[in-house]
């Protein structure tokens, strides 16, 4: 997913008009990931090869590597028989390790496998990292507002600075993001980043009302697009 020209100047034309309304900031930056899950991969691969052994011991199935290759081999007991248990073990957990990582690497199979609370914790933190980055928490009554939206992970984060915190309930945004998450559903996240932030200055606007004469545009109003982590 990305947006178009006509998309990012809808957005700034929303911008403008809900911030006409308000003393209020409204800040919107687009993401295409929020990491890049580098350990997926590797935790998955070392699942698999810890796991798969016991697995397989618990259903009776055994690996014989040396019938396995076309080799000879004979029935025995004792301490190198243990040995023999343990090489063919150890052979198959790398086997298993290094095609399970080379498989979750692949990057539509890493998001799959990457657990939704992972997901979430990554966006949520890079969403804050650009409230700090973007300076929305030096506006001059702290009422500085993020839209944050990272499009591989299918997720979007509001942040409110202080001064919008202490009066307006978290749950007072619901409207804003379910407009925004609905019009990326629909594959219009120009329509939804604008819904979302009409309805943003509508909150805004009736707590931090626009002074005459007294109402400085703090930051720019371009949507901020990030490059691929």
């Amino acid at each position: 997913m990305s947006l178009s020209p006509s998309d990012l100047a809808a957005i700034e034309a929303a911008v403008r008009e809900a911030e006409a309304r308000t003393t209020g900031e409204i800040y919107c930056v687009v993401a295409q990931d929020s990491s890049d899950y580098g350990e997926i991969p590797l935790a998955w691969a070392a699942a698999v090869a810890l796991l798969a052994p016991v697995i397989l011991l618990v259903a009776g199935v055994t690996i014989d590597l040396a019938g396995l290759f076309g080799g000879w081999s004979a029935a025995h007991d004792g301490p190198a028989a243990a040995r023999q248990a343990l090489i063919e073990t150890i052979v198959l957990q790398a086997a298993l390790f290094a095609v399970t990582a080379l498989v979750v690497a692949l990057p539509p199979v890493r998001r799959l496998m990457t657990p939704r609370g992972l997901k979430r914790a990554r966006v949520r933190r890079r969403a804050q990292e650009q409230f700090v980055a973007k300076n929305l928490h030096l506006t001059r009554e702290r009422t500085g507002v993020l839209i944050f939206v990272s499009f591989s992970e299918h997720m979007a984060e509001l942040i409110a600075d202080e001064g919008i915190a202490s009066l307006v309930e978290p749950a007072v945004w619901d409207r804003a993001m379910a407009a925004l998450t609905a019009g990326l559903k629909r594959g219009e996240a120009g329509a939804g980043f604008a819904a979302a932030v009409s309805l943003c200055g509508d909150v805004l606007a009736e707590r931090f009302p626009a002074r005459a004469g007294d109402n400085p545009n703090e930051l720019a109003d371009a949507v901020v697009i990030l490059p691929r982590v």
